[in-house]
């Protein structure tokens, strides 16, 4: 017998290897399996499928070990990653590697073994060389990350190669199974003492270490409140040494024994709705429950503040009341915090949190919660899809229009609101997706009787939508080449708002001190030495930083080119707006709400906490404090520069640009109605301006599906977009023509350049982009697919382009 197996790499086919005959009666399809694959590499591989086709174009090998008594993956979940791996043009081994927390994807772990026989006589080696021969002349083994450390460097394979040419060392192979549960050293009195009279009688006759007494003590007061006590609740509370503790243990009054405990702390189980629905909610959640028993999917478009949460509790409830489980998408990791919160108060410890910011042992253990059955709601960001849920009834996917749902890099570049739709069907679950301001291509859909669609257009309360007002920075004074931070009217309303004891949330969509620096005299600006862009100055850090690589450097003080010290600030970030406030609001508290201020697990929950306790005045932030937080005393919300909003070249400018502006506009007056949105700009009669200004989703739906059918653009057409990379320019140009070249008889219609996109060069590869549109025929489009993956390969066996980089991105946004 044979089985297909997925090891976390990127082979275009599933490799299947041969199963011993020991082997078999413990082997099922989810289950891990020990597989080497080359020479000596070990991974641990997921079983697809057992069958008897035994390969007919290699010797396979056999299997060396089971590592699971049970399946990890449920059949489902070996659907969906086909699914995906076959949509989005990429292999079933890189959606494993997306899919699965790291402790279950193991690989071997190369371990460098020093080697006896070449003695302690290092004058042979080079200085790298040396460094690493002392070390495991000292240690004996190294491994990779360490061999980096003492070299300081991540490249260090050369040098491996060379201690191992010169036989100073020699490879082994080891294949370890990283997780381990956490363990805790709980107290238990001596059954002899379970005996009330027993117990009297020790503590009566207690003569000598009173410390000793009092920990007994403290142990059987807490024992009677808590149930169990563990040893650090116990020293903590008696302020007892261990000593004391092991005194007790010694005298078989109390003993000691370790168990696995929860990494993460629940709070008991528990459904307690205590809240009514609106006229208008009700309405709308009747017509939801309707709706999703005809449809699988759909649509509730509900206007900022009209409530959306609460149905999405109700249909919660009614799940978890049938024994199902519910995935509820949110699509930024800072959202979840704020509705956890609110989740917890209803649900109690059915509610479970599963995200990147988690660390792995964690990951570990929600998802073995989740597919036990124990955990029924689970509250993610987009890698929450691939959960082992066990009876799953209802997918939310709320801000199903954010384009963070959609994976850039690496592969699987899914979009989690479309891969969430199939896994619905997958699993019988329904989908339930939920805007303000739907992506076009979901409310067409909803509109041409695809979705079902439920509209919910009046704010919770009957509170009124906030005011919009236009400032005209043409008006505004200010000195060549300067861009206005904050106009007279926008900065006396942000005082008068925080003297009325309201807050105020400033949006701005750039991090940063300063976007760019540039030399006055020559016009030089700084830029990236990996990257055709800007760098961004940080105040805080004093250094200067590009937004593509991540590369760091110092600041500059005089010009590259002409030698001027006359450079100036360009622009505004995140982080220039929280300064300018400090110093311009004597007394005002400032929060921000970046990339760069949230950078642990519990930043983003703290900030947002201070922010509805009123410990920050006004909250400054990128596209963080646009998405789904409430707030119950924001007055003013303040968009700085909407022109850049509206000034990129993508078909879907107009829409994101409505989005946005309309999302922060609805964190205003949700309570009283009394909201103001100020939005500066040079563009005041922009469609898009005044569609927002008029909070007129319908018109820009309108007004931009139109152009979509004109231009043949999603949703009347599917987009693929291949990338192309290189770090020579000829090269990939040469490259993306070829490859264009060798598509055009077929698909020359549908092809869009190639062309070199806006920002050509990142991390020293140079790129070129080429868009395809395709008419929504599955079968072309699949015929397309296998086409590129064709001429990719075909381009790849010219020794000139054999290392250009080509991405496709099914999708693409």
């Amino acid at each position: 017998m044979y089985a297909e197996i997925i090891i976390p790499l990127a082979l275009p086919k599933n490799y299947t290897w041969e199963i011993p005959d020991h082997l078999l009666a413990n082997l099922k399809p989810g289950c891990r399996v020990e597989v080497n694959l080359g020479k000596n590499k070990k991974y641990a591989g997921i079983v697809k499928r057992i069958h008897a086709d035994r390969p007919q174009s290699f010797e396979p090998k056999e299997i060396i070990n089971v590592l699971d008594a049970t399946p990890v993956i449920q059949p489902f979940q070996l659907q969906l990653w086909e699914w995906l791996a076959s949509y989005y043009m990429c292999s079933e081994g890189e959606v494993m590697a997306a899919a699965l927390p790291s402790h279950f994807k193991l690989s071997s772990e190369t371990v460098l073994v020093f080697n006896e026989e070449y003695g302690e006589d290092f004058s042979a080696l080079d200085n790298e060389e040396y460094l690493i021969a002392e070390a495991l002349l000292m240690k004996h083994e190294l491994r990779l990350n360490e061999v980096q450390l003492i070299l300081d460097s991540s490249h260090v394979y050369p040098v491996v190669n060379r201690l191992i040419g010169k036989k100073v060392c020699f490879v082994w192979e080891s294949l370890k199974q990283t997780y381990a549960p956490k363990k805790e050293t709980f107290v238990l009195l001596n059954p002899e003492y379970d005996n009330e009279e027993k117990l009297s009688e020790l503590l009566n006759n207690w003569s000598r270490a009173p410390k000793q007494m009092e920990l007994l003590l403290s142990y059987l007061h807490l024992m009677k409140t808590e149930g169990e006590v563990s040893k650090p609740d116990l020293l903590k509370k008696s302020n007892a040494t261990d000593a004391q503790l092991k005194g007790l243990v010694e005298k078989n009054i109390l003993r000691t024994e370790k168990r696995a405990i929860d990494r993460l702390h629940y709070l008991p189980k528990d459904v307690n709705i205590d809240f009514e629905l609106s006229p208008a909610q009700s309405e709308a959640f009747e017509k939801v429950k309707q709706s999703l028993e005809v449809k699988n999917v759909c649509l509730l478009h509900g206007v900022t503040s009209s409530g959306k949460t609460q149905l999405y509790i109700k249909l919660i409830e009614q799940v978890i009341r049938q024994g199902k489980q519910v995935l509820y998408m949110l699509p930024e990791i800072a959202l979840t915090a704020q509705i956890i919160r609110r989740l917890q108060k209803f649900f109690g410890g059915y509610i479970g949190i599963y995200h990147s910011k988690f660390n792995h042992n964690e990951r570990v253990e929600i998802w073995n919660k989740v597919k036990s059955g124990e955990m029924k709601v689970v509250l993610g960001a987009r890698s929450s899809l691939f959960m082992p849920y066990q009876n799953l009834g209802l997918i939310i996917c709320d801000e199903e229009h954010d384009g963070s749902y959609k994976q850039q890099d690496p592969a699987p570049r899914y979009n989690a609101r479309d891969a969430a739709i199939y896994l619905g069907g997958l699993t019988g679950a329904k989908v339930l997706l939920g805007s303000a301001t739907p992506c076009l291509e979901s409310y067409h859909n909803a509109k041409t009787d695809k979705y079902g669609l439920v509209e919910l257009m009046e704010r919770y309360g009957d509170v009124k939508q906030p005011t919009i007002q236009m400032i005209d920075l043409r008006a505004v004074p200010r000195k060549p080449g300067e861009k206005v931070m904050f106009s007279m009217q926008l900065m006396e309303s942000i005082k008068a708002t925080v003297a009325r004891g309201k807050q105020v949330i400033l949006f701005q969509n750039r991090r940063g001190y300063s976007p760019y620096q540039t030399c006055t005299v020559c016009g030089w600006i700084a830029q990236c030495k990996h990257c055709d862009v800007s760098l961004t100055y940080h105040k805080f850090s004093n250094k200067l930083k590009c937004h593509y690589c991540g590369n760091i450097y110092p600041p500059v003080h005089t010009c590259m080119a002409c030698g001027s010290d006359k450079l100036v600030q360009r622009s505004f970030g995140t982080e220039r707006i929280e300064e300018v406030l400090d110093k311009d609001l004597d007394g005002v508290k400032i929060g921000r709400m970046d990339f760069d201020a949230i950078r642990n697990k519990n930043a983003h929950d703290v900030l947002i906490q201070q922010f509805e306790q009123k410990k920050v005045d006004v909250l400054v932030g990128t596209q963080m404090v646009v998405k789904g937080l409430d707030f119950d005393n924001v007055e003013l919300v303040g968009i700085l520069d909407a022109d850049a909003l509206v000034h990129f070249a993508d078909f879907r400018v107009n829409e994101r640009a409505f989005q946005l502006m309309e999302q922060v506009s609805g964190r205003a007056g949700r309570r009283d109605g009394k909201g103001m949105v100020m939005i500066q700009t040079s563009l005041p009669n922009h469609p898009v301006l005044q569609q927002v200004a008029r909070h007129d989703f319908v018109g820009m739906y309108v007004e931009e599906i139109e152009k979509r059918k004109q231009f043949f653009y999603p949703p009347y057409s599917r987009i693929i977009q291949v990338h192309f990379k290189h770090k020579e320019r000829d090269v990939v140009q040469d490259a993306a023509h070829r490859f264009t070249q060798s598509m055009d008889p077929a698909y020359g219609q549908y092809l869009v350049g190639p062309a070199e996109p806006v920002i050509n060069r990142v991390r020293n590869l140079y790129l070129m982009e080429l868009l395809i549109k395709l008419p929504r025929d599955s079968q072309l489009i699949a015929k397309c697919k296998q086409d590129i993956q064709k001429y990719i390969a075909v381009l790849h066996n010219e020794k000139r382009f054999r290392n250009v980089l080509l991405v496709p991105d099914v999708d693409a946004i």
